[in-house]
């Protein structure tokens, strides 16, 4: 397997500058996710690893070799692809051992890598197969596959799952996981999806505008965001962000209110706020309780949507500002639209941002 560290790495297209001094080190072994919006420039930052972008500054190193001008076939990596990129007319088996046979590499040994990586995908059945006759999510697993006869130093999935319905991207979200801990290898894997991020990642790369805005374990992104774009990514439903005016500070923590907040003291973790400074609450949806009585409440607003899913009830609130909320709650207690209704959160899980700019770091 292999490290790899990205230094001040960055990538122009003419004058406009896609990547912005990327610094990361990814260590051997480690499962990381790039995740971001679409256009962020996620799937740029995988293909120049890859050798399929240039890179316009900066280094990258793979096992502390430099290989900003090396080929992609000596980068001792192999890439997934959104789309499946199997040749129709072969087996499963020619397919799995195409990049062998163009490699030279011996009968014997090709034979052996295909039926090692066929036992990995439990593929043995198939391995006769055509494309036409295999699902999206086994065509799927032979892509995998052919990156795994390989025996990679690197694994790159660019949104492997993306093409695949919901049911079928939970079951391979699965399998890359347990492919991971069969194969201890170094994974690196872009998505838009932040799920997909959160339930398979060792650490998440946050991206904005070819910026790393955060890099951290999922549930340390969820707890601790950096900023105030991180916080809204991060999570779903995704985090509330609530207009309030700042009252006092005192030291770590702000008294906060709003015509539909009555006054709460909560912590600032993420940047220093002054008395009479706009700002915003983040509070996640998971996090507001409704009480049965409106007095009791912190936060008050009027039920807007009702979706019931089974485990939980998401519910929309307009709030006396004519601001939206979620809240998701955990039961199933029946609730009206159109009637107001009132929530208690604890002050120590709320997140206080700026109410300026977008919440995002802008080199």
């Amino acid at each position: 397997m292999a490290t790899l560290s990205m230094s001040g790495l960055t990538k122009r297209f003419g004058d406009i500058e896609v990547i912005r001094g990327v610094d990361i080190d990814i260590a051997d072994g480690e499962f990381v996710v790039f995740v971001g919006p679409s256009g962020c420039g996620k799937s740029t930052l995988l293909r120049m690893i890859a050798g399929l972008e240039d890179i316009s500054g900066g280094e990258l190193r793979i096992d502390d070799h430099l290989v900003n001008d090396m080929q992609p076939r000596d980068r001792g990596i192999a890439m997934v692809f959104q789309t499946y990129a199997i040749f129709p007319h072969m087996s499963v088996r020619e397919n799995l051992g195409f990049g062998l046979t163009i490699a030279k590499v011996p009968k014997a040994e090709k034979e052996q890598r295909v039926m090692q990586a066929a036992r990995i995908l439990q593929m043995e059945h198939l391995l006769d197969r055509r494309p036409s006759q295999l699902s999206g999510g086994q065509r799927q697993r032979v892509a995998i596959g052919r990156a795994i006869v390989r025996e990679p130093s690197v694994f790159l999935f660019d949104e492997p799952l993306s093409n695949l319905d919901a049911a079928l991207r939970m079951d391979m979200r699965m399998e890359i996981g347990k492919l991971h801990e069969q194969l201890g290898a170094t994974m690196i894997y872009v998505t838009h999806d932040q799920v997909e991020a959160m339930t398979l990642a060792d650490r998440i790369v946050v991206i904005k505008d070819g910026i790393v805005q955060q890099v951290g374990a999922p549930m340390e992104l969820y707890h601790q965001p950096a900023n105030r774009f991180v916080a809204g990514f991060i999570g779903s439903p995704s985090m509330n962000f609530l207009p309030v005016e700042v009252q006092s500070v005192d030291h770590d923590s702000a008294l906060v209110a709003s015509t539909s907040l009555d006054a709460v003291r909560v912590p600032m973790r993420v940047e220093p706020l002054k008395s009479g400074d706009q700002a915003l609450l983040g509070l996640r949806p998971q996090y507001l309780v409704p009480t049965n009585e409106q007095d009791a409440g912190q936060l008050h607003g009027t039920l807007s949507l009702v979706e019931r899913l089974g485990s939980e009830t998401v519910v929309d609130v307009n709030t006396r500002e004519n601001t939206r909320l979620v809240a998701a709650i955990a039961d199933d207690r029946t609730f009206e639209t159109g009637t107001e209704i009132a929530f208690t959160f604890d002050p120590n899980r709320a997140h206080l941002f700026s109410a300026a700019g977008d919440g995002a770091l802008n080199k």
